[in-house]
């Protein structure tokens, strides 16, 4: 996060209120994985599942057998839902699906690779040849080693969904004709959203073959961290897939609102936060300011956009007293985490000493900035006469962390530096400080998590309940 002075947020207040709405592997560049924590009905290497025997070059072991069930459902899915979505039928790719066996010096290489040692470590869709290709060696295993067999689910859902832009106008050859209008950004994060349409249908117990339950959603948001574009790309970059949040928020529109949202994506109607740019601050701190220093930047921030926005609803704001602890918290009744809010004294207690500090290193800077940020919304909440236990506290105080956090995210020059989405996303993904009410309650699910702050980063404070 970058620093600011009162005399900027002063002049930002305006923008700080008015909060608005809202894999380049189309070719033989490789695609970049997802995962999930999916399994299939049956258990991969003793029988079960799809026989492989369709999969050109499959040595029929295990990874080809869970590859093969999983393109097997992903075509029921899109058999089903390219009617609805487009109005014409699905056709699958002519070429086929290729594993290849990049261990081998002398093993086949697929069409658009001139030899296996060209596919190592990716997965892609080719347009020219209309295929689907893995690599079935340093791979797949290694996906479904790591985050479990929906990473391997999730990674062919997405080039499946490029091979689904090849066949509705949004795919390899409208990207080269007018990069503009198709950016390699806006194409990736179709297939992200395509591919969280796929999960909810399996999520919904529509697959024949794979299983998921909606409590292990996490596993695929935490990839999405993992295969995030790195800080420094630029959007307009042929290999920008999107930062963490842009990919997540992806998925979570694909799987919330179905692949007819999906196909709507455009570059009008679509806001994306990866940045590129890094100042020589930024650059030396590595983004992220020290913990001291974060601490006073965002309280000095949320001061400013709580007393700008809570007179608009007729409340009256006063910024909570912030004492520094050195453990975790000791308000009464509160079992907030390493931040709580006080009622008691309209205080916020962080801890200075222990866990905080060890988030801060562990994530970055804006891992302390959404907590912060939080306990600040039920702050607000007090302030506007809000209950602050139960569902409707919890979804609200990390509403109002997105809320506040798109309000750095639109000032010009940007308060957020690249990265700090990433780090919000990551806490709310581990851990449940920033979603609990005042009884230390809240969702269990990070997919929840990230989806409440996600609704007051894209649609502003006035959907988080304050009035």
């Amino acid at each position: 996060m970058r620093t600011h002075s009162p005399g900027d947020l002063a002049r930002l207040l305006p923008a700080l209120i008015a909060v608005f709405a809202l894999l380049a592997c189309t070719t033989t560049v490789p695609g970049q994985a997802v995962s999930q924590g999916s399994v299939s009905k049956g258990e991969p290497g003793t029988g079960s599942g799809v026989d492989p025997a369709f999969v050109r070059n499959t040595d029929g072991g295990d990874v080809d057998r869970l590859a093969a069930t999983v393109v097997t459902d992903v075509q029921a899915y899109w058999t089903a839902a390219f009617p609805t979505t487009f109005g014409k039928e699905y056709t699958p790719p002519k070429g086929g699906f290729y594993s290849v066996d990049t261990a081998d010096d002398d093993s086949p290489a697929p069409p658009c690779a001139n030899k296996a040692r060209d596919v190592e470590g990716n997965a892609f869709y080719c347009p020219e040849a209309d295929i689907i290709a893995w690599d079935r060696a340093a791979l797949l295993p290694v996906l479904r080693d790591r985050f479990g067999e929906a990473a391997v689910m999730l990674v062919l859902a997405h080039e499946m969904g490029h091979a689904v832009q090849d066949r509705t106008g949004s795919g390899a050859t409208e990207r080269k004709a007018d990069p503009a209008k198709y950016p390699t950004i806006l194409i990736e994060a179709m297939a992200d959203c395509y591919a969280g349409s796929f999960v909810r249908w399996v999520v919904d117990g529509k697959a024949e073959h794979l299983t998921i339950a909606k409590d292990r959603l996490d596993t695929a948001l935490e990839s999405l961290i993992s295969f995030r574009d790195p800080i420094g790309t630029e959007q307009e970059d042929r290999g920008a897939h999107g930062d963490a949040f842009d990919r997540v928020s992806a998925f979570q529109d694909g799987y919330e609102q179905g692949a007819v949202t999906c196909s709507k994506m455009t570059v009008d109607n679509r806001v994306f936060t990866l940045s590129g740019f890094i100042d020589a601050g930024d650059q030396a701190r590595g983004g992220n300011l020290e913990f001291a220093q974060m601490i006073e930047s965002v309280t000095l921030g949320l001061d400013s956009f709580y007393g700008a926005l809570l007179p608009t609803l007729g409340k009256q704001w006063t910024a909570p007293k912030v004492v520094k602890s050195t453990g975790a918290p000791t308000c009464e009744g509160t079992r907030q985490g390493p931040v709580a809010y006080c009622p008691q004294d309209k205080s916020v207690q962080v801890d200075v000493a222990k866990e905080l500090p060890e988030l801060h290193a562990d994530i970055g800077d804006y891992a302390t900035g959404t907590l912060i940020a939080s306990r600040y919304g039920l702050a607000a909440l007090a302030a506007a006469g809000k209950p602050l236990t139960g569902a409707d506290a919890q979804r609200s105080a990390n509403c109002l962390a997105g809320a506040f956090t798109q309000s750095l995210f639109t000032t010009r020059p940007r308060l957020l530096s690249p990265g700090d989405l990433d780090e919000a996303v990551q806490v709310l993904l581990d851990y449940d400080y920033a979603a609990r009410d005042l009884a230390g309650a809240a969702p269990a699910a990070g997919f929840d998590r990230v989806r409440a702050f996600r609704q007051g980063f894209t649609e502003g404070a006035q959907q988080c309940g304050l009035s």
